[in-house]
């Protein structure tokens, strides 16, 4: 009999919870740059720092293999299985579609069957080695929010490294070593991330964890553990976030090491088996990936919760008066001091370090709704002398601001003062959960309580 009315009610609440999830957690998920709050000037910015939402960043990239001829196909080519020299079935042939592996099959959708994998030629020219570089570029900066993640269709590498560039490939510096033997391949003592502790945690390892042989075929994995080192300061299940926001705001290292612009990745020799290579059959060696997962998120500096690609391009949305493909500067206009980078702190919303103007001077900043579109994103006026007149007697100033006679408040000087009685509730003293500082939250609650009321007299009679 109250069904449709429990079921409104239902709605209606998951309605309030959406609402409320736009809000920053405890934590701080940074994904709002401003809000509009009340004081006693009238309607103002709340400024927060923000960045982008973790995406799949590998829709944004480009790939590029050195040597360029490196892909199989071109002359086509016979492909033994590395644990069985006499199982060659396998054919790449460039020039047939159902048979050719190209680059971009590292990153197409997973979970066709066959599965799809770009691969290698083999290696024809042993003992030379067979080296591939395979090199991801973003043209932008990104931050690494989650483990790297490489799936080889053949036998994992016996020999690899992950590199990094934070200028765009001019320069490399090493992220990772992995290696059957550590000490043979790169005299490196082999250690797992589970080594690192806080103080270690920037040091270059070489691992052998997953460089394994065929036996262990099923293992198709080479990892980078990102969440692994984060959790050092965040905890094992990342619950003290708090800790790590702290630690990245204040050391710029920790920061940068999970910056990069570009990645690089440097297979130096072929799974074989754990045996002595057959020279009579190198068909059974090359390099095959079939997924490679990059999760991270544009590097904004705290100033954007936006990212967009245009063009082939990303850029960041700039907020806080900031422009530049990563905000990392403040626009023309906004150079009242020194450009800063966003901070993490104080949880859960930071502190934004906006650009102020040149001529720093009491700035009130106008409601959108009031304003309309502001012009092209620019600073919009507050006063003029045709659509946002100052009511009441006051008067414009250089369109900063309104200068109100003394019974009178506000942007537009539309509120009028209460002192001493003098005024009713009706006119002012609107507080922090006013209609205009939280249009939708209040409006659902107000929905809510009315839908509850109207239950609990409908029960009664």
């Amino acid at each position: 009999m109250h069904f449709p009315s429990l079921l409104s009610l239902q709605a209606l609440w998951v309605a309030l919870s959406h609402a409320m999830q736009h809000y920053p957690s405890v934590w701080g998920h940074y994904d709002v740059c401003k809000s509009q709050i009340y004081s006693d000037e009238g309607i103002t910015w709340d400024y927060m720092a923000c960045q982008p939402e973790a995406t799949d960043m590998t829709k944004y990239l480009k790939v590029k293999l050195d040597p360029p001829g490196i892909t199989c196909g071109d002359p086509p080519e016979t492909y033994c299985a590395l644990e069985n020299p006499y199982m060659c079935n396998n054919e790449c042939d460039a020039n047939t579609p159902e048979l050719a592996h190209p680059p971009e099959l590292m990153f197409d959708f997973e979970g066709r069957n066959p599965t799809t994998f770009w691969q290698s030629s083999s290696w024809k020219k042993y003992p030379k080695p067979l080296l591939v570089n395979i090199t991801l570029s973003w043209n932008k900066t990104i931050e690494l929010t989650d483990d790297i993640l490489i799936t080889f269709e053949s036998g994992r590498p016996e020999q690899m490294v992950l590199e990094k560039s934070l200028d765009f490939g001019r320069s490399w510096q090493p992220y990772q070593f992995y290696a059957t033997d550590c000490l043979d391949a790169f005299t490196m003592e082999p250690k797992t991330v589970h080594d690192l502790t806080q103080h270690t945690l920037l040091d270059i390892i070489c691992t052998e964890e997953y460089s394994r042989g065929y036996v262990w075929k099923y293992d198709k994995t080479v990892r980078f553990e990102i969440k692994e080192r984060f959790a050092l300061f965040a905890g094992p299940r990342l619950h003290n976030m708090a800790s790590l926001y702290g630690q990245l705001d204040t050391t710029k290292n920790l920061r940068d090491f999970f910056t990069i612009t570009d990645l690089r990745i440097k297979l130096l020799r072929p799974a074989t088996g754990a045996t002595m290579v057959d020279e009579d059959n190198l068909s059974r060696y090359f390099y095959a990936i079939s997924d490679i997962k990059i999760q991270g998120r544009c590097k904004c500096n705290l100033h954007a919760n936006t990212c967009v690609f245009d063009g082939g391009k990303l850029s960041c949305e700039c907020e806080h008066n900031t422009t530049g493909p990563d905000c990392g500067r403040c626009k023309k206009t906004y150079q009242g001091r020194a450009w800063s980078v966003g901070s993490y702190l104080p949880i859960p919303k930071g502190t934004a370090n906006i650009c102020i103007p040149n001529n720093p001077g009491p700035v009130i900043w106008p409601s959108v709704s009031s304003l309309e579109v502001a012009n092209n994103r620019k600073q919009a006026r507050v006063c003029d002398n045709e659509l946002l007149r100052c009511q009441n007697g006051g008067v414009c100033h250089n369109h900063q601001r309104c200068q109100c006679p003394a019974s009178y408040t506000g942007i537009l000087c539309e509120k009028q003062k209460c002192e001493n009685g003098g005024c009713d509730d009706s006119n002012s003293g609107q507080g922090a959960l006013s209609p205009s500082n939280c249009p939708v939250l209040l409006l659902l609650l107000l929905l809510l309580t009315a839908l509850l009321q109207g239950i609990s007299c409908h029960l009664t009679l």
